[in-house]
């Protein structure tokens, strides 16, 4: 049992097959959203490639649709802690982080 995008069931049929499915609610939903985006985040650690990338925005974007979130407040809250924070383009790698010694 998972989450397929909307075509896949006429794209299976359309090969002669037979496809059993149905239609989640919305408590299930939300879970084979997360599912699926915890799919496809594997398949690009695995894969590395741009279709990937696509799939898991793809999963972001109905999840956010889902929990009734414009895409364009995640974008706004991406580039405020973009320009709050920065992003991840320098590679900064924090190897160590110690309090500083106070002397009396």
């Amino acid at each position: 049992m998972k989450l397929v995008r909307d075509k896949i069931p006429d794209m299976i049929m359309k090969k002669e097959k037979s496809v059993q499915m149905r239609v989640a609610d919305s408590a299930e939903y939300d879970l084979f959203l997360i599912k699926k985006l915890k799919e496809e985040v594997e398949e690009f650690i695995d894969d590395r490639n741009i279709e990937e990338m696509a799939d898991i925005e793809e999963v972001l974007r109905c999840y956010a649709e889902q929990k009734g979130i414009d895409w364009s407040q995640v974008e706004a809250l991406r580039q405020k802690k973009s320009e709050e924070k920065g992003s991840f383009k320098k590679r900064i790698i924090i190897e160590m982080v110690e309090d500083e010694k106070k002397s009396d």
